[in-house]
């Protein structure tokens, strides 16, 4: 049993199709079936032996049931094409889930294995994570270095159709399975972008989805450090803490650049793990369920191996489900200074319980709650800082200025010599710095102001006595 945040880890993957079911008598087995729900159902609390309302409630429940078993014979019986058993039952229970919100579905065989490949193995697609939203396909987020991040998919970008099948009124898990197919197949998807006025299509070829969901780098000499997660899967919290041994085998790691952007989420208690490496106490997050009763809640633990230095978090439109949990939660301690722009606001919690025959149900329990009490569902996580993302542009001429004449400019002027020790000390410091990663930060407006900032934090902190 896994507990997922994301949107309903609807990558798309390929693979085979879900094998046809096979044929069993229809009356041999719905009808002994549902005689034991009705009985169930007659003999639950309703049913009293003080007779009044609990008479009328069985009846309602009874009533209920009745109209099921009309309408699944008349579709068994007078369907256009003859159906089996377990095609309508599935198709029953699909309808059932999918009517109550965005994420409750129900997983075939096929779509089961392939979801818990998506967090402990490889899988083939294009990789993006998708919802559904007034009826229309929405990017909720490319993973980094797949074949749709390649291919230019934004968050917030509509489906419009999948191979020429339009996507009006179709379910995540149906286009997924339009979607999905064998490693080097190409899907053809006719994208309407964010703020653009004509859809573009685009062809991408599936490929298998990198499931390494930790990147580092430093962005200078001075010991700043970019941590990049792509997701939260089964071994994120390994990856992140392997990551950071290696960098501070290095240098001294003065601050760190957390990079949530694009990141759609994963597994829930990997968001409560990362969190913890980053704080030294204080909850993290809180599950709520039916009527607002607490189901969980995980507070932080204090270990040696905690990282303290400044840090600033990165967030946009594609930060959702899990990575709101690391933020909100970071932001709620004023442990770091969250940048960029609102994040997605996916704030419930789905249970995934296997039906036993390779099957299973995915459906929401719970709404998740950062530590001061806030909902992320809906609205998200606000940055402290919003700073929409620029487009890198072309590299115009500065004009020449000329700002006069100063001290260090007169001739036999006195060498300031605190100034050529510091020169001295930066020749013989190790170079930390990859080849591109001045490309990197020339092209990436919020990464800059977030290394900008996160130099700055402790003068800042100092400044207002935090």
């Amino acid at each position: 049993m896994r507990l997922a945040t994301d949107r309903a880890f609807m990558r798309y993957f390929s693979g085979t199709h879900v094998a046809r079911a096979r044929r069993v008598p229809g009356n041999a087995v719905i009808r002994p079936l549902l005689a034991l729900c009705m009985l169930i159902l007659l003999a639950g609390p309703a049913c009293s032996a003080s007779g009044g309302s609990g008479g009328d409630a069985a009846t309602g429940k009874y009533g209920d049931l009745k109209r099921f078993t009309r309408a699944y014979d008349l579709v068994r019986n007078s369907y256009v094409r003859e159906v089996n058993n377990e095609e309508l039952m599935n198709g029953a229970i699909k309808g059932m889930l999918e009517s109550l919100d965005p994420h409750s579905t129900f997983l075939g065989k096929e779509d089961f294995k392939e979801m818990q490949e998506a967090t402990t193995g490889e899988f083939f697609g294009i990789g993006i994570e998708i919802s559904t939203e007034n009826n229309q396909l929405i990017v909720v987020s490319p993973i980094e270095d797949t074949p749709a991040d390649k291919a230019g998919l934004k968050a917030g970008d509509t489906i419009l159709s999948v191979d020429g099948h339009p996507t009006q009124d179709m379910t995540a898990q149906e286009a997924v399975s339009k979607i999905r197919g064998p490693k080097g197949e190409p899907v053809e998807l006719l994208i309407m972008h964010k703020n653009a006025k004509t859809p573009e299509s685009v062809t991408i070829v599936r490929d298998a989805i990198p499931l390494i969901s930790v990147k580092t780098r430093f962005l200078d000499d001075d010991g700043f450090l970019w941590v990049r997660l792509t997701r939260f899967n089964d071994r994120t919290t390994n990856e992140l803490q392997e990551a950071l041994r290696t960098q501070s085998r290095k240098a001294a790691i003065k601050g760190v650049v957390l990079d949530l952007r694009n990141n759609p989420g994963g597994l829930f208690k990997q968001s409560v793990t990362v969190t913890d490496i980053f704080l030294k106490s204080g909850g993290i997050v809180s599950m709520r369920g039916r009527g607002g009763q607490v189901l969980e809640t995980h507070e932080a633990k204090n270990t040696s191996t905690d990282i303290e230095c400044p840090l600033v978090v990165l967030v946009n439109q594609g930060t959702a489900s899990a990575s709101e949990i690391v933020a909100g939660a970071l932001q709620d301690h004023n442990r770091a200074v969250i940048v960029g722009e609102r994040t997605f606001g996916k704030g419930s919690v789905q249970k995934i319980e296997p039906l036993g025959d390779g099957t299973a149900v995915k459906m929401t329990i719970a709404r998740y709650y950062t530590p001061s009490g806030r909902s992320i569902q809906a609205d998200g996580i606000a940055p402290d800082l919003e700073i929409p993302f620029e487009p890198q542009r072309e590299k115009e001429e500065k004009p020449i200025r000329f700002f006069g004449t100063r001290e260090k400019d007169l001739s036999r002027h006195l060498e300031n010599n605190s100034k050529k020790a510091a020169e001295e000390e930066l020749k013989n410091r190790p170079k930390l710095l990859e080849d591109d990663t001045k490309a990197l930060l020339d092209k990436d407006n919020q990464l800059r102001m977030a290394l900008q900032l996160v130099r700055n934090l402790p003068k800042i902190s100092e400044v207002h006595g935090r």
